[in-house]
């Protein structure tokens, strides 16, 4: 079963109050051996990587910048010192609130990791679940960063952490990865780090591993057939696991408060239930949705109208009314746009009494309360009358499932890979196309491949990382004009982190 969570509040206190970077950033060099319990350091790892689910950090970096969201500010509503608008307008510099702090719980959870991997006495399984989840770790600084600090936990306090170069830590990654997928097996609980999770992972890596060993950031990228033949392969590992779509009209069962039974997609995900729920997935839906809907929420984020218009009307995955929610207090999935209602089909209003019309139309510096289309990914339960207690919500958060691993086998193809299976990249995505609802296409190419990993994935935390690869991250979008610099493709290294450690270079462009 899924590792639990313990309480970390002794370390982060440690942290704050240290004045290094390599100390804030790593916590204590001492390194806990198996009497100490190498199982119970372990469980810090998974609770590291339970930060994902804030609508902060990771997931904002990765999701703000692109086409697919943004972070209106509302009167004085969601203002906050402009970090959202930042994100959005690519202009970040290296005192960004959100890019430093997600620099430190990344490299911690990396940290973390590598001290179960190098303690003594640690079983093989607990060492290769700490080197998957090192992986994802590092994998996403990588990613964001284009550089990947590392300290040894022997080290002395006083030595600075070298730092891995884009390729090296890309080289890195795929070591432990390897490792983790060479001595992981399968597991019922999709909580836990699998062998298909590692390949699931692997398939990432080597699909974005040219733009990681690109001689310069933002591209051009040249995608080596071997790289996309291994893709390839780890998708098709995955199928031969049994994972497999979900019916036609059940995608939002992937999502749903019962999605660790009810989808049969999720590969690796953070699971909580209704007395412990560690990862909650409660942001998911209070980031978006207005004050005076069920559960009540923060009335922030919204995508974009451009994003919302690619979709059509029959896919299923635009929108749709949910049984055992949508009949109980009025909420539906999907993008919500236009007249929203609550219990009893009652029409909702505003705080100010104007009726609860959601809006295409969306400023980012001054929107109204009701402007803005808005999006249920995660779906909240509701009881008998409709009414939510969301503290303990039990959804699953999803970090990797299968129809983006066929998606990446049919990217791979469309670069260069070798068929298999009988599968083209247009089988691929017309197969998945058609599960949802949508009509088939007669071609697929860059542009419509790229559009269909929006629509399958969008708010999931990949859109930037997609856009990157195909070349569309810099282009402008509504509130942002103008095209950006490739060198946004990467965020700056934190200010305070190159002043503390003379090993890290600033990102070129910051």
């Amino acid at each position: 079963m899924r590792i639990g969570t313990i309480c970390i509040a002794a370390f982060l206190l440690i942290a704050a109050s240290c004045t290094k970077l390599n100390e804030q950033v790593y916590g204590s060099k001492s390194i806990r051996d198996a009497s100490n319990g190498s199982a119970s350091d372990l469980k810090g790892v998974y609770s590291q990587i339970d930060g994902q689910t804030n609508q902060a950090n990771t997931y904002a970096l990765q999701e703000h910048p692109t086409d697919e969201m943004m972070g209106p500010t509302r009167g004085t509503d969601w203002g906050d010192f402009g970090t959202w608008r930042k994100l959005h307008t690519h202009t970040w510099d290296a005192f960004h609130n959100q890019v430093s702090d997600t620099w430190d719980e990344l490299n911690t959870g990396v940290y973390r990791a590598t001290q179960v991997i190098n303690a003594s006495g640690v079983s093989n399984q607990n060492k290769a679940e700490a080197s998957f989840l090192r992986a994802y770790f590092m994998f996403q600084v990588v990613d964001l960063y284009g550089q990947a600090p590392f300290r040894d936990p022997a080290a002395a306090s006083d030595v600075n952490p070298k730092v891995y170069s884009r390729s090296e830590a890309t080289d890195f990654i795929i070591k432990d990865l390897e490792f983790a997928e060479a001595n992981l097996g399968p597991t019922s609980d999709e909580g836990q780090a699998s062998v298909s999770a590692a390949d699931a992972l692997l398939a990432k890596v080597y699909l974005n591993k040219a733009v990681y060993k690109a001689a310069n950031v933002g591209g051009p990228f040249t995608f080596d057939a071997a790289d996309m033949n291994k893709v390839i392969g780890y998708a098709d590992k995955i199928t031969a696991a049994g994972y497999h779509l979900n019916a036609h009209g059940k995608y939002f069962a992937n999502f749903s408060w019962d999605n660790s039974t009810a989808s049969t997609e999720i590969i690796f995900g953070l699971t909580n239930s209704a007395t412990n729920a560690p990862a909650n997935t409660h942001n998911r839906w209070r980031m978006t949705m207005h004050y005076n809907q069920t559960p009540s929420s923060w009335n922030g984020f919204t995508t974009l109208a451009d994003f919302y218009n690619s979709f059509e009307d029959s896919d299923e995955r635009k929108g749709v009314a949910y049984p055992g929610m949508t009949d109980l207090n009025g909420l539906r999935a999907g993008f919500l746009i236009g007249q929203q209602y609550g219990h009893g089909n009652v029409a909702l209003k505003q705080r100010g009494g104007q009726p609860l019309v959601f809006t295409p139309v969306v400023s980012l510096n001054y929107s109204t309360e009701a402007q803005g289309i808005r999006v249920i990914k995660y779906l909240p339960k509701p009881a008998a009358d409709g009414s939510v207690n969301d503290d303990y919500a039990t959804n699953t958060y999803v970090l990797f499932r299968y129809s983006d691993v066929l998606l990446e086998k049919a990217e791979a193809i469309m670069r260069g890979g070798t068929p298999t299976g009988g599968q083209t990249a247009l089988s691929i995505v017309n197969d998945l196309r058609v599960t949802r609802g949508a009509s088939v296409l007669a071609s697929v190419d860059a542009t419509a491949l790229l559009a269909e990993r929006g629509r399958e994935l969008y708010w999931e935390g990949w859109r930037r990382n997609d856009q990157i690869r195909f070349g569309t991250f810099n282009n402008p979008v509504d509130q942002r004009p103008a095209k950006t610099s490739p060198t946004r493709t990467i965020y700056p290294i934190p200010q305070r982190a190159v002043d503390s450690n003379p090993n890290l270079k600033q990102n070129a462009g910051y």
